[in-house]
């Protein structure tokens, strides 16, 4: 209830997509035994302001199902389930990897998509490759399931955008993991947003510049008024990558 109160005030003023996250899925109340289902939960969300719902731990279980039954699903999931009524656009999926570095491209069962890092990404011990490893419950739990395999299902299920984040750049200014975003931006259709580790301007710029992401997310810095959005902009334009610009002057 309180988020719910959060997006009816929220909606009544801003006037750009809100995509609102957190416990999208089927819930049962223990004290009076009412049950929600996904599509009911999603649909108060909507009902509350949002445009879109963020799936997080929901998706991974979800994406487990067609990979272990040679692409059968039941149609029951919260992707499929809210995307057969609201649309594919207004289900975002979001995706919480961290890396389990190799030190060789064999070393890992082969259902898991290996990417080979860049200089600024190698393991503690000089790694050259990882597979990212999908996380559960804000990254307490690991899934023996990888990212992109993850977005790969969630597009089939009928997700209709990625929120790509990465546990070990969450919050280190030191810019976004591009093997990262190359591997899901390259594997899907459907847009993928880059988050975590933004830091500067020019991660804006490199991320768009090396990737196939179409969104690029940032939190912290923005929050703490250490890089504006419209600095960050102005660094695309110059760079040749669109940016909508806002109909404010001031950002």
């Amino acid at each position: 209830m309180p988020m719910l109160q959060v997006l009816e005030q929220e909606s009544k003023s801003i006037f750009v997509p809100l995509t609102a996250g957190g416990g999208i899925r089927s819930y049962s109340d223990p004290k009076s035994g009412q049950t929600w289902s996904a599509l009911e939960v999603a649909a108060r969300y909507f009902r509350a302001g949002a445009d879109k719902v963020s799936i997080g731990s929901d998706a991974v279980y979800a994406s487990e199902e067609p990979v272990a039954n040679g692409g059968k699903c039941t149609g029951e999931s919260s992707i499929e389930v809210i995307s057969q009524v609201y649309g594919a656009q207004a289900v975002v999926i979001s995706i919480d990897p961290k890396r389990v570095f190799l030190s060789d491209k064999e070393s890992v069962n082969e259902k898991h998509v290996v990417v080979e890092l860049d200089d600024g990404s190698v393991g503690p011990n000089g790694e050259r490759f990882c597979w990212y490893q999908c996380t559960v419950k804000g990254g307490r739990e690991a899934r023996d399931i990888c990212a992109v395999t993850v977005a790969k299902a969630a597009q089939y299920l009928g997700a209709g955008e990625i929120m790509l984040n990465c546990i070990d750049m969450d919050g280190q200014g030191k810019g976004y993991d591009l093997p990262l975003m190359k591997a899901v931006s390259g594997a899907v259709s459907i847009p993928v947003i880059a988050s975590s580790g933004a830091g500067n301007e020019s991660h804006f710029v490199k991320v768009f510049k090396e990737t196939g992401v179409q969104a690029a997310l940032a939190a912290g810095i923005f929050h703490r008024n250490e890089v504006e959005i419209k600095a960050c902009k102005n660094a695309m334009t110059k760079s040749g990558i669109e940016a909508r610009k806002s109909s404010k002057t001031s950002t």
